[in-house]
């Protein structure tokens, strides 16, 4: 498969579902769904450029200290010897269960499912994914925060639809009805969303770093002394 992937004879899309599927990830288990990077940082422009290396995410870096400002204080978090468990950079995860059920929120199974975690009811509408651009503002600015995607972001424009007319309630500050999913501008529809996304993810530039992200989630910087100096240690 590496070598499939070397060659470009498989696409980075399904490098990175066969490494999935290696793995022990699997669509049938929200605890091991797959699991897939953010690509981009610019979900505010009118139009996406491709050809310009300052709309992607540094893919070298765990999702946590995607904003370098942050990097200080997961260091410093690290250091914090309370001597009963081992040291770690994050105290959550970058896919989990819940994490999966809220990108899905609008669609069956995983609304249901969300509203059992949520003891009956919808999470309160500010924590729910309602935003593509909050979503990635949200990583900049919480270094706790550090979900990666799921698949579905490459191919599945009907997971931003709220086509069942859920009643997800209102944001606080602003009183918006949450519904269908805020695009980037670069977006004209969720079709296009998916299209432009799918396309930036086998771009040159992707193509170029991919495997940089790959060490961090499947390779030899998830644990030891590579994982500590990437600051990509996990509870």
């Amino acid at each position: 498969i590496l070598q499939k992937w070397v060659l470009r004879e498989i696409s980075n899309f399904e490098y990175l579902m066969q490494l999935n599927t290696i793995a022990g990830r699997t669509y049938n288990d929200l605890s091991q769904y797959p699991v897939f990077p953010w690509i981009l940082r610019d979900y505010v422009s009118d139009t996406l450029d491709l050809t310009n290396p300052a709309v992607f995410r540094d893919l070298s870096k765990p999702i946590g200290v995607a904003n370098e400002r942050h990097a200080r204080d997961v260091k410093e978090n690290f250091e914090d010897p309370t001597g009963t468990v081992d040291k770690f950079h994050y105290g959550t995860h970058y896919s989990n269960a819940a994490g999966v059920m809220h990108y899905l929120i609008r669609t069956e199974p995983f609304t249901t499912l969300h509203i059992q975690l949520q003891s009956g009811r919808f999470d309160c509408s500010d924590r729910q994914f309602h935003s593509v651009p909050a979503a990635w503002q949200a990583r900049m600015e919480n270094p706790a925060d550090v979900k990666e995607l799921i698949p579905e972001f490459f191919y599945f424009p009907e997971f931003l639809e709220n086509q069942n007319g859920f009643d997800l309630g209102c944001l606080q500050l602003s009183n918006e009805k949450v519904g269908d999913v805020v695009l980037p501008r670069w977006a004209r529809s969720r079709e296009d969303f998916i299209r432009q996304h799918r396309n930036a993810l086998e771009s040159e530039y992707v193509s170029a770093h991919l495997h940089e992200w790959i060490d961090l989630i499947f390779g030899y910087k998830q644990r030891g002394p590579a994982a500590v100096e990437a600051l990509n240690v996990f509870y």
